[in-house]
């Protein structure tokens, strides 16, 4: 079975830890491919600094001849609110009613779910795999906690065997990377080589480098 993962966030900017995250959970859950989804108007956060198309163009830059990892501009393109429902059901059409989806989230995500826009109908869509640190488990809320009881699957390999209404947790090595660190480099004046793909790096202008470090909002890093 063709399972499709999808992969969320504002990427700005792009780094290291969101490719090998990308790659590990491709290699262990059996996934086809993972598509790269920026958001261009997240509903829980102000937008970025950075417009949509300039982060989109970022990650086209990082995917480049990553096997496996795709970029999918959907929410780019789509007006209002980028709701993960909506790339979903948009998703789910294309790829037919069998084919496997697997939404892949942050533990920041296990604890906010329940927020956010037709988050009991996702389950409906996709599978969710909730990728946990290490010594900080997921807290959901009760109500969250409640919902999730009796869907979890066994194993990635029962996970695929549907197309879509199950969870798991992934325990997944971090890099310690993350999008607001790079922010605070560039703020200081440092280098984040290293930590953001050469191809990226290389297109940084001023203007860039100003509207990140103006932007604080951590979401999805």
């Amino acid at each position: 079975m063709n399972a499709v993962g999808i992969f969320g966030g504002t990427f700005a900017p792009i780094h290291h830890g969101h490719i090998r995250l990308a790659l590990e959970l491709r290699e262990r859950l059996g996934l086809q491919q993972v598509r790269f989804v920026p958001s261009a108007r997240p509903p829980h956060r102000a937008a970025p600094e950075v417009p949509p198309q300039r982060r989109l163009d970022w990650v086209r830059l990082a995917l480049a001849g990553e096997p496996g990892l795709v970029v999918d501009d959907r929410e780019i393109r789509r007006n209002g609110p980028s709701y993960t429902y909506d790339t979903l059901a948009a998703v789910r059409r294309e790829s037919g009613a069998g084919t496997p989806l697997v939404l892949l989230l942050g533990d920041d995500a296990a604890n906010q779910l329940h927020t956010w826009h037709r988050w009991r109908e996702l389950f409906d869509l996709a599978h969710l795999v909730f990728v946990e640190r290490p010594y900080e488990p997921p807290a959901p809320a009760p109500e969250l906690a409640a919902f999730l009881r009796g869907r979890r699957a066994a194993s990635a390999q029962a996970l695929l065997r549907s197309p879509a209404g199950a969870w798991l947790a992934a325990n997944v090595p971090p890099l310690a990377i993350s999008s607001t660190r790079i922010r605070q480099l560039l703020k200081a004046g440092r280098s984040i080589r290293g930590l953001v793909p050469d191809a990226v790096i290389q297109t940084l202008t001023t203007e860039d480098v100003r509207a990140l470090t103006h932007d604080e909002d951590p979401a999805q890093d």
